[in-house]
């Protein structure tokens, strides 16, 4: 407790809302003053200026974020630093006082400021990063919320076409594109599509950069089709959702393209893009996120363990009593999970090794996502040992040091 008293002239926990904070602070003769502070910009301002001109230094800030609207407004004051609470935590927290749970905002931020002052070893600062990394971590992360969002759109397309027009479905392999969307709208029924010239729909796919080969097919397969219901009812409902689905495809795609040019001109300014690169796999897509997960600070892991509970790959070990059982960590960034999971998966394809080791996994029962968390779990001893000392992937130095440990994986 002292450490952080002597560094911070004040100490704040703060109970964030949409419209108000609850705040607690506590001033260096001890006292604790609950209040409340609105939600704006003006108002925040306001409240620390003044708290910094009556109380010059530096004010530690805890609250149940560690990103956000509050968080982002706080971090523009260089005499603020803040501490983000586990929400997990703070909960646990609460019923060690609470039996009953209850939640109170007050209350929430008075336990913010004890869990700062009481365990600075857990608690810690949120380090000020690379601007250029985090607007990389944002791109690649609403790219992928983006991606999720046209697949699910894309889903509930392909079910509605399956009830008038299934047809279509099998026309196309990839039917999350530019040319399917618009296909939908322009000709959202089969019956309005087979009143089409063939040189209409050809000249409409060929705008789309479809090869002759497959629209010729795709011609053939349109004059033979046959309608699967004259239910007008299920006619007309099921094509005004499938053109309104398409229209909301349409400018996710054109925003997911527009993500992936800003993702390849900032990663191309990275001095570590060339490394992440190096690895099999990884791609356009998978190479910033890597580096996003690591970052540029080669102090802010000091081995792959960290890595490795950090992402969630690591699994975590109970024990109670003669009881020892094995999970899966939950408390943990989804998305670096999901980005070291995905690469194990696409590294397969790319690296020998990796291939067998996989293999090796499925062979002893593991199912396809336990085979993949374990392959991802050592790559990420790789990917570390090549991001600490500034080494490029190497796959035929990595194959020659199996050889020589007469690693199973080469036979």
């Amino acid at each position: 407790m002292t450490k952080i008293t002597e560094k911070f002239v004040l100490l704040v926990g703060l109970d964030w809302a949409t419209r108000k904070h609850d705040v607690c602070i506590q001033y260096p003769d001890g006292k604790r003053v609950n209040s409340i502070i609105e939600h704006n910009s003006e108002v925040i301002d306001n409240w620390l200026q003044a708290l910094h001109a009556a109380y010059p230094g530096q004010i530690a800030v805890a609250v149940e974020l560690s990103k956000g609207p509050i968080v982002y407004a706080l971090q523009k004051y260089d005499f603020v630093t803040i501490f983000p609470i586990n929400p997990k935590m703070l909960c646990r927290y609460r019923r060690t006082f609470a039996l009953s749970g209850a939640k109170d905002d007050p209350t929430d931020a008075m336990f913010a400021l004890e869990l700062m002052l009481r365990y600075p070893d857990v608690v810690l600062p949120i380090e000020p990063a690379d601007e250029k990394v985090n607007k990389l971590k944002f791109y690649v992360e609403e790219r992928r919320r983006l991606v999720d969002d046209k697949k699910r759109y894309c889903n509930r397309l392909n079910a509605t076409l399956k009830q008038y027009f299934p047809q279509i479905l099998d026309w196309f392999s990839h039917r999350d594109t530019e040319l399917f969307m618009d296909m939908i709208i322009r000709w959202p029924n089969l019956t309005i599509l087979k009143r089409a010239r063939p040189q209409t729909v050809s000249k409409f796919m060929s705008s789309h950069s479809s090869n002759m080969k497959s629209i010729a097919k795709r011609l053939e397969l349109i004059k033979e089709a046959k309608e699967l219901t004259d239910n007008p009812t299920v006619v007309e409902t099921n094509q005004l959702l499938a053109m309104t689905l398409a229209r909301q495809v349409l400018p996710i795609i054109h925003a997911i393209r527009e993500f992936d040019t800003l993702i390849e001109n900032l990663f191309a300014d990275m001095p570590d893009a060339d490394l992440f690169r190096s690895f099999p796999g990884v791609g356009k897509c998978l190479a910033p996120r890597l580096l996003v997960a690591l970052g540029q600070d080669r102090k802010r892991f000091s081995s792959a363990a960290e890595i490795q509970r950090y992402s969630g790959i690591a699994p975590v070990t109970e024990r109670s009593g003669k009881s020892c059982w094995i999970h899966w960590r939950l408390q943990c960034s989804r998305f670096v999970r999901q980005s070291f999971v995905e690469w194990a998966g696409k590294s397969i394809k790319f690296s020998f090794w990796a291939e067998e080791y996989y293999l090796q996994q499925r062979n002893k029962g593991n199912n396809h996502n336990s085979a993949l968390r374990s392959l991802a779990f050592k790559w990420i001893r790789i990917l570390y040992r090549c991001w600490k000392d500034k080494v490029f992937y190497d796959e035929s130095k990595y194959l020659k040091a199996l050889r020589e440990r007469n690693s199973p994986l080469i036979v």
